[in-house]
């Protein structure tokens, strides 16, 4: 019997050493079912538009489904209008975002026992009591407002509650932290004329993918807080100017708005994303050496090959925790959220390979010492606070207009 008592206690000293928030598991789980979760991106209409799935099934492709979600106790994805930036200067970014809009109206026509659409952030707690997973919409790129500021409230009528204000390049809103460029060295005439009218309209302005400058001049215009839907901390990528670096995250939280942390492995980790970095380069370099467009088979074939020669660092739930616990120590628990970036990246840490393996990251906040209250704001309490002020002060200003 001590013997069988012996090798117990090892295996489970094992257990643990290996896996330290396994005791913390069952925990979240059922902690995932008791708060509402809201993540602040997800790609899955463009995705579906690519390859259509019925999203109501389980899936063969992507990071999300309904019975992953349910499983992940997921209850609020952004789905992302996401918008190429080449329709910027092609024409045909508005009809885009009506297409993604119509589709993500389609799910919960499809599916009106398992999806519904918001238009507020009650809403979700409306739909979370029904046990309905809730679909807000966030639009990746302002290309659809194609220079009308009456676009704006048009797209807010639709169910858009964010704004990227750019994505891989300059616009005509403001420049991206991607673009070498930086043509306006911040926010256009226009971009700072929108800022106002997203504030009067009630849409919140994410910050994520638009350059520093950008970020500054937001945060000087905007009367309301802002969001970064779906970014990480520079401190831990290092001149990595799509992520935030603390003195950013700082002036988010001084304005009491949120950093919404990315799980793609190119936003966590120095190494990753310098040979990510480099891998994306070569590809552009083939492209052009090549005359070719990225759905062509041999740029694929050109991938595989180029992964198989330069594999890529292997990250862990622990690495998006100390994200969030970076911005914790920094500005507080009150600043700080979830944004996957599902369904938008390629490389995910071990352990959060989709929205079934939510609980893997609460059990890490939990094995952390976060108490149940952090995790409820991490989760979604800090986004509905933003949110909800968004639509106080779109309410104020249209009271003082009757």
């Amino acid at each position: 019997m001590r013997r069988f008592l012996m090798i117990g206690m090892l295996i489970l000293s094992l257990a643990l050493l290996l896996h330290p928030d396994i005791f913390h598991l069952d925990k979240a789980k059922k902690l995932a079912k008791q708060v509402i979760i809201i993540d602040g991106h997800m790609d899955v209409p463009y995705r579906l538009k690519d390859k259509w799935e019925d999203i109501g099934a389980k899936t063969a492709n992507g990071h999300f489904d309904y019975p992953r979600a349910k499983a992940g106790g997921l209850d609020a994805p952004f789905m992302s209008i996401y918008i190429p930036v080449r329709y910027e200067t092609e024409g045909g970014a508005k009809a885009l975002a009506e297409e993604l809009i119509d589709m993500v109206k389609g799910f919960t026509q499809k599916h009106p026992d398992k999806f519904a659409l918001v238009k507020t952030a009650a809403d979700i707690k409306v739909n979370f009591k029904k046990g309905l997973i809730s679909l807000p919409m966030g639009m990746e790129n302002g290309a659809p407002i194609e220079g009308d500021l009456k676009n704006v409230q048009y797209f807010h009528n639709l169910g858009i509650r964010y704004i990227t204000l750019t994505h891989s390049e300059d616009n005509h809103i403001c420049d991206s932290s991607y673009d070498e460029d930086h043509k306006w060295k911040g926010l256009s005439p226009f971009g700072k004329k929108l800022v106002k009218e997203m504030n009067r309209v009630g849409i919140m302005i994410d910050v994520s993918h638009i350059s520093d400058d950008a970020f500054y001049q937001v945060m000087e215009l905007s009367e309301v807080p802002v969001i970064a839907s779906h970014s990480s901390c520079r401190h831990f990528t290092p001149g990595f100017e799509r992520n935030m670096d603390d003195n950013m995250i700082k002036l988010l939280a001084k304005k009491d708005g949120v950093i919404m942390i990315n799980f793609g492995s190119f936003f966590l980790e120095e190494t990753y994303n310098k040979k990510g970095k480099k891998a994306w380069d070569t590809l552009k370099a083939y492209l052009k050496k090549h005359n070719l467009k990225r759905s062509d088979p041999k740029v694929e074939a050109f991938r595989k090959e180029y992964k198989a020669k330069h594999p890529m660092p292997t990250l862990t739930v622990a690495d998006v925790v100390a994200h969030i616990d970076h911005v914790v120590k920094l500005v507080g628990v009150d600043h700080v959220g979830l944004g996957s970036d599902f369904d938008g990246v390629e490389g995910l840490p071990t352990g959060l390979g989709d929205v079934s393996e939510i609980p893997n990251l609460i059990a890490a906040l939990l094995e952390k010492g976060y108490s149940e209250t952090d995790i409820e704001k991490i989760c979604s309490g800090n986004v509905f606070r933003v949110w909800q002020a968004v639509e106080a002060y779109a309410a104020s200003v249209m009271s003082t207009l009757k």
